[in-house]
């Protein structure tokens, strides 16, 4: 076998490793289909108690309670709870925005105002240089911040992922912002509902697709292992050295 012939079979080996790796480090931040679940029911246990009976403190006490009972099913089965607490907050923040205002579409509006500043995120840090979407998934894959300047192709494809995140976030965000002045309290509910997934999936998937493509992350984590291991060996073998020079003396 050629030279030539090696890199390509190596290549051909490892694409689907690198594929699958991507694939579950996207689940691990991203939360899974079961963190998509747990963000979509306490806004649609809202909107559907806030249409049945227009009633906005049961609406608000019952999609606060979902989310906490979501936490103590995650608390219970040992996992997780990052993105299960984060729910809680969204809804927190929605119920005292309501709450305050007596306006049950501002329980919504909180999490429309996070969606707004994140798509900014995404283009800033993208056009800053440092693409928001690379600071989340480089300790997923355990490359830190290697991609910056040693890793040219994957930053390209975390600076292409970000842009994908901004430009949809920024999408929904033209949908439900003029929905919040001129609908009522359950169509703009219903839509967000409806907004809640087939945007993030898109996302993912694009986001996906972009790094399956991208050159492999350095792991950093196993290059810091490996220099220490060989510090190591260096030093028992200079004492090793230093016990034959002492004996022969």
């Amino acid at each position: 076998m050629t030279s030539l012939d090696k890199p390509t079979q190596d290549t051909d080996q490892t694409q689907p490793d690198a594929r699958a790796v991507t694939e579950a480090a996207l689940f691990e931040a991203f939360g899974g289909v079961r963190g998509m679940v747990e963000t979509v029911l306490p806004g649609l246990l809202f909107v559907a108690i806030f249409t049945v009976n227009k009633n906005l403190h049961m609406a608000a006490i019952a999609a606060l309670a979902l989310s906490l009972i979501l936490v103590v099913v995650r608390l219970a089965m040992k996992d997780t709870v990052k993105h299960a607490f984060s729910g809680v907050f969204g809804v927190a923040f929605g119920v005292v925005f309501a709450m305050f205002t007596g306006n049950a579409k501002d329980f919504y509006l909180p999490g429309m105002l996070y969606t707004l500043g994140l798509a900014l995120a995404y283009i800033i840090t993208t056009l800053a240089g440092v693409p928001l979407i690379g600071l989340i998934l480089g300790p997923v894959f355990k490359e830190n911040l290697s991609w910056r300047t040693r890793n040219p192709g994957r930053k390209k494809a975390y600076a292409k992922a970000s842009w994908a995140w901004g430009l949809i976030l920024l999408a929904k965000c033209a949908i439900l912002f003029p929905l919040y002045w001129w609908a009522d309290t359950t169509q703009l509910g219903w839509v967000l509902v409806i907004l809640k997934i087939p945007p993030f999936l898109l996302a993912v998937w694009l986001t996906w697709v972009f790094l399956a493509k991208a050159p492999a992350p350095i792991d950093v984590f196993a290059e810091m292992e490996a220099e220490e291991k060989a510090a190591e060996e260096r030093k028992a073998a200079a004492e090793a050295a230093g016990g034959r020079h002492r004996r022969e003396d």
